[in-house]
């Protein structure tokens, strides 16, 4: 059994730094645990990110624009609290730059991802998929959760590049293919933000919500979920992994909140969509995975 869980490969393809312990600390913490080898892939430094911080004002991209290298720094404490030793920046560190809001000047910048040439950024994550060869892989849907450009664009270089990593005629020089046995999008089942909303009404947290968990453009349908990761066993790693992340994100007992101040719940459950490869066995009411590997 041991070796069986050995040999599991996860990797998680995300736009930002934060983005991962966010959606994905307690499964990444949970498999490195169980003894799983957890690749975390990295589209940008974040460098166009809202600082919390006020002492570190002057790091920000309309001032000395040194947001990035801190942020390097932020996330690699975030990966020691989640147990992660594998950690990579698309194309490498620096190739590809935050591309800020959708209608901002930041889109324009010739090192945006959202402009990044398709073919470059599809090579260089095929690269490690072939070198990595997992048998999961965990990324975004096609709205990139809410509609950010570098999540649209990290959705869209992961599919094509699990595609491509399967094809023996794509770029053999890029090492053999590898074929990916399930892909995930992370997601957040409606009815679990909801509960989420309401507990937060009833707490003091000085945060601001919504009311009606549909208002939130990253909810997913109940019937769209396909697995439930149970993490409470590691809920303080996930939200040391947060907390790394101190100038993104702020956290008051079960809740963050990012700049816009607007509090939601850290999940120690979290949740995917499978969009590739076969459904395995499930288990209570709705049928859900437990395991991101369940059928491997």
């Amino acid at each position: 059994m041991a070796q069986v869980i050995a040999d599991r490969r996860l990797l998680l393809v995300h736009a930002h730094p934060d983005d991962e312990s966010i959606n994905n600390g307690a499964t990444m913490a949970r498999y490195v645990a169980e003894g799983a080898h957890v690749t975390l892939l990295t589209c940008t430094l974040g460098e166009e990110g809202e600082i919390l911080v006020p002492e570190l004002a002057g790091l920000a991209a309309d001032q000395a624009d040194q947001l990035g290298g801190y942020r390097i720094v932020e996330l690699a404490n975030a990966m020691a609290a989640l147990g992660v030793t594998d950690h990579r920046f698309l194309g490498g560190t620096g190739r590809w730059r935050d591309s800020g809001m959708i209608g901002t000047p930041a889109n324009d910048h010739p090192r945006a991802f959202w402009n990044a040439d398709p073919d470059e950024a599809v090579a260089a994550a095929v690269a490690v998929l072939r070198e990595v060869r997992p048998q999961v892989v965990v990324g975004y849907d096609e709205h990139g959760g809410y509609g950010h450009p570098d999540h649209i664009q990290a959705h869209r270089v992961t599919m094509a590049a699990v595609a491509a990593a399967a094809a023996p005629g794509y770029r053999p020089e890029l090492g053999p293919a590898h074929d990916v046995a399930k892909l995930y999008w992370t997601c957040v089942p409606v009815s679990v933000l909801q509960r989420g909303l309401d507990a937060l009404a009833a707490a003091d947290t000085g945060y601001v919500g919504v009311t009606d968990a549909r208002d939130i453009p990253f909810a997913a349908a109940d019937e769209d979920v396909t697995c439930e990761l149970d993490g409470a066993a590691y809920r303080d790693r996930k939200a040391a992994g947060m907390a790394a992340h101190a100038t993104q994100l702020t956290l008051d007992g079960g809740f963050f909140a990012l700049s816009n101040n607007l509090g939601q719940e850290v999940l120690t459950t979290e949740y995917y969509r499978l969009v590739r490869g076969d459904r395995g066995p499930g288990a209570g009411p709705q049928g859900w995975e437990t395991d991101l590997f369940a059928g491997l």
